[in-house]
């Protein structure tokens, strides 16, 4: 990939002409749609987009006037991708490094590469599960980059010692010497160890604009500190971010992995459980009851999961690895079994290369364990419900996403294939790190429009 700068700012310039050379309406003609709900196709139907919006989908032709007309030749009209758990601030490698080695300018300007790149795949929308503040999404919105609508969390909240904790081992106690990480003083990782701590990270993370809180409350894989099995939350400390998220018509998102935290979460009224790798009937149940979602990175079920430099680097991450994928065995069943509001999510921490090559093995990973349609679900529709629990923070409040239908937000994409019977349409790939690197933007992609207005066609 040694030409991709040049290929990236090539994108970024064709992109920055989109923002004024679009025609109040566009119709999309001769298309196959795929609405983001249905496991069909509607065949050779006719999409209208007046302004941002879709204003009509039929099945006979429309008369639109002088609108833009795009004949999509039979090929699949789909909502644009949507993102349910990303990094985009997390292009380091592992979290050792994004401490003591990477910058917080390094890390915001790489980014915007990054949020570049997965919009060129066809992610229209992006829930950013910690670390990104508001910063990106305003400049996007501003039409001086180029990206997908973002959902940020702002700040990870969590105890000392907890997957949030980016600390070294000899770092001094902060609540006795003062913030003394970087990611803390960048609002990137915040360690909370109290209900008023809790309250205070939420409330300034909310301030800033960010559309819901995410908190650490069971152990993860990539980091140093804490055993996956870790409960690193009370009930009480979950229902203080609750709390607040409550005060401003949000949620919360919540990494946990143990049946004992999803469950406490649950109960404490988090709405999207983030990995829930324990999930079984009686947390099905529970879901149900709560309107409650759960996003999951399939890689973890990967037999290339060691190869992850941040967790292959890592000895104890390693080992972490190793046991919780034998404890995590029935995840898969259980979901096919239970059917639940699932989301799709990659969860990269890495860079440009490998964080395509990880979004096209998650996507084949939930079409090969789920089947195509659910997993297409998740990348669409689903998700789109799931960014829209963050109720009055949401920064996109005027329409739905995820769906092609009338009055839903114009996010489309125009695809070579049927992505019901063939997900490589969208990237898919069978293989992870030993992948060819490809370009940033896909081939089988070829018309990108988002807020209306068309990024790219190549027809």
């Amino acid at each position: 990939m040694k030409n991709q700068p040049i290929k990236l700012s090539l994108l970024a310039a064709c992109c920055s002409v989109a923002f004024g050379a679009n025609a109040a309406s566009t119709l999309f003609t001769n298309v196959d749609v795929f609405n983001g709900k249905d496991n069909k196709l509607y065949k050779n139907h006719h999409v209208l987009v007046v302004d941002n919006l879709i204003s009509e989908v039929s099945a006979s032709p429309i008369d639109a006037g002088d609108a833009t007309v795009i004949d999509g030749k039979g090929k699949t009209l789909m909502p644009g991708l949507i993102e349910g758990h990303g990094h985009l601030l997390m292009n380091g490698g592992t979290l050792n490094d994004h401490e003591n080695n990477r910058t917080i300018e390094e890390l915001a300007a790489r980014s915007t590469v990054m949020a570049n790149a997965a919009f060129q795949s066809g992610f229209t929308t992006w829930r950013d599960a910690g670390g990104l503040n508001t910063g990106l999404r305003k400049t996007i919105d501003a039409g001086l980059l180029v990206g997908p609508r973002l959902y940020t969390s702002g700040a990870f909240l969590g105890p000392t010692g907890s997957h949030a904790d980016f600390s070294n081992l000899t770092t001094l106690n902060q609540h006795i010497n003062g913030m003394q990480t970087s990611m803390g003083r960048s609002n990137v990782s915040v360690n909370t160890d109290s209900i008023a701590e809790i309250k205070s990270a939420a409330r300034l993370n909310f301030k800033q604009g960010n559309s819901q809180i995410k908190i650490m409350s069971s152990g993860g894989v990539a980091s140093s500190f804490d055993p996956w099995q870790l409960n690193a939350m009370s009930a009480e400390e979950i229902a203080a971010a609750v709390e607040i998220a409550d005060a401003y018509g949000s949620y919360v998102m919540s990494h946990a992995y143990s049946k004992k935290a999803i469950m406490r979460n649950l109960d404490a009224g988090v709405k999207s459980i983030e990995h829930g790798f324990m999930f079984d009937g009686e947390i099905a149940k529970k879901m149900k009851e709560k309107g409650a979602y759960i996003t999951t990175n399939m890689t973890a079920f990967s037999p290339y999961l060691a190869t992850i430099p941040a967790i292959n680097d890592n000895p104890v991450s390693k080992l972490k690895a190793e046991s919780a994928q034998k404890a995590f065995k029935d995840y898969i069943k259980n979901v096919n079994e239970y059917q639940p509001k699932w989301g799709y999510h990659t969860d990269c921490v890495g860079g440009l290369e490998a964080c395509i090559k990880q979004t096209d093995h998650t996507i084949y990973l939930a079409g090969k364990e789920f089947g195509n349609f659910f997993a297409l679900k998740g990348l669409t529709s689903v998700n789109g419900e799931l960014v829209k629990l963050s109720g009055v923070m949401d920064p996109y409040p005027q329409a739905a996403l995820g769906v092609v239908e009338k009055g839903a937000f114009a996010d489309l994409l125009l695809v070579d294939g049927n992505p019901l019977e063939d997900l490589s349409v969208i990237g898919a790939n069978e293989k992870w790190f030993d992948a060819e690197p490809r370009d940033v933007a896909l081939d089988t992609i070829k018309v990108i429009m988002k807020d209306g207005k068309v990024y790219k066609n190549t027809l």
